[in-house]
């Protein structure tokens, strides 16, 4: 997982204890675990029902995303981020929807996101098509608390589902994967072939194809 203070990976490196009251032994449990790279301290709270909570820091750390995102889509990214430390289940719902929206607006309808995520995997046409690496990584969300197996429409988008802090986290890298292959990296490629045209219309020479 990244580090929530700064943003970058950090080493599985959690250590474990319970929460003792009045010197007697709770159901509460904490993990901590330090950063190699800020040395900032994360500790995560651990209740009896197997729920769990950041407590430190409040706020998770994540890079800005690209501004080609539409706002509608980096919205629910941005609240996704905000809640991680505070819900998993909020954020993954967030996120959830947001995958939704992606795929949405790529043209990818159906009434729930499994197939959604079934017609973007199946992509025959090669300049949609995942690179594998990402088709990986999307295919993971499948196994996210049967994720992608709850239908969702206007009544369910935001249905919560029990996921681990770690799978919430996972959610939030998926989909600034996705931010990049769909959004980033075309908008760059495009803002590259208009410098070139401009340069080719200078000389007398027709654009490139």
């Amino acid at each position: 997982m990244k580090c929530p203070h700064c943003g970058v990976s950090f080493h599985d490196n959690w250590a474990s204890g319970w929460i003792d009251r009045f010197h007697q032994a709770t159901t509460w449990k904490y993990h901590t675990a330090d950063c190699p790279a800020c040395k900032a301290l994360t500790i995560v709270i651990e209740g009896p029902t197997g729920m769990t909570r950041m407590v430190e820091p409040t706020t998770t750390s994540r890079g800005p995303i690209s501004v080609h995102v539409p706002a509608f889509i980096s919205q629910d990214y941005n609240e996704a981020c905000e809640v991680l430390p505070i819900s998993p289940k909020a954020s993954a719902a967030l996120s959830r929807r947001c995958l939704q929206n992606i795929l949405n607006s790529l043209g990818y309808i159906a009434k729930d996101l499994a197939k959604q995520i079934d017609a973007l995997l199946n992509e025959t046409d090669p300049r949609k098509a995942l690179p594998l690496g990402l088709h990986q990584t999307v295919d993971a969300v499948r196994n996210f608390g049967n994720f992608s197996a709850h239908p969702i429409d206007e009544k369910t988008t935001l249905q919560i589902i029990d996921v681990d802090p770690e799978e919430a986290e996972w959610c939030l890298e998926i989909l600034e994967e996705m931010f990049e292959h769909f959004y980033e990296r075309p908008a760059v490629a495009a803002a590259k072939k208009a410098a070139l045209d401009a340069k080719l219309a200078a000389a007398g020479k027709p654009p490139s194809k």
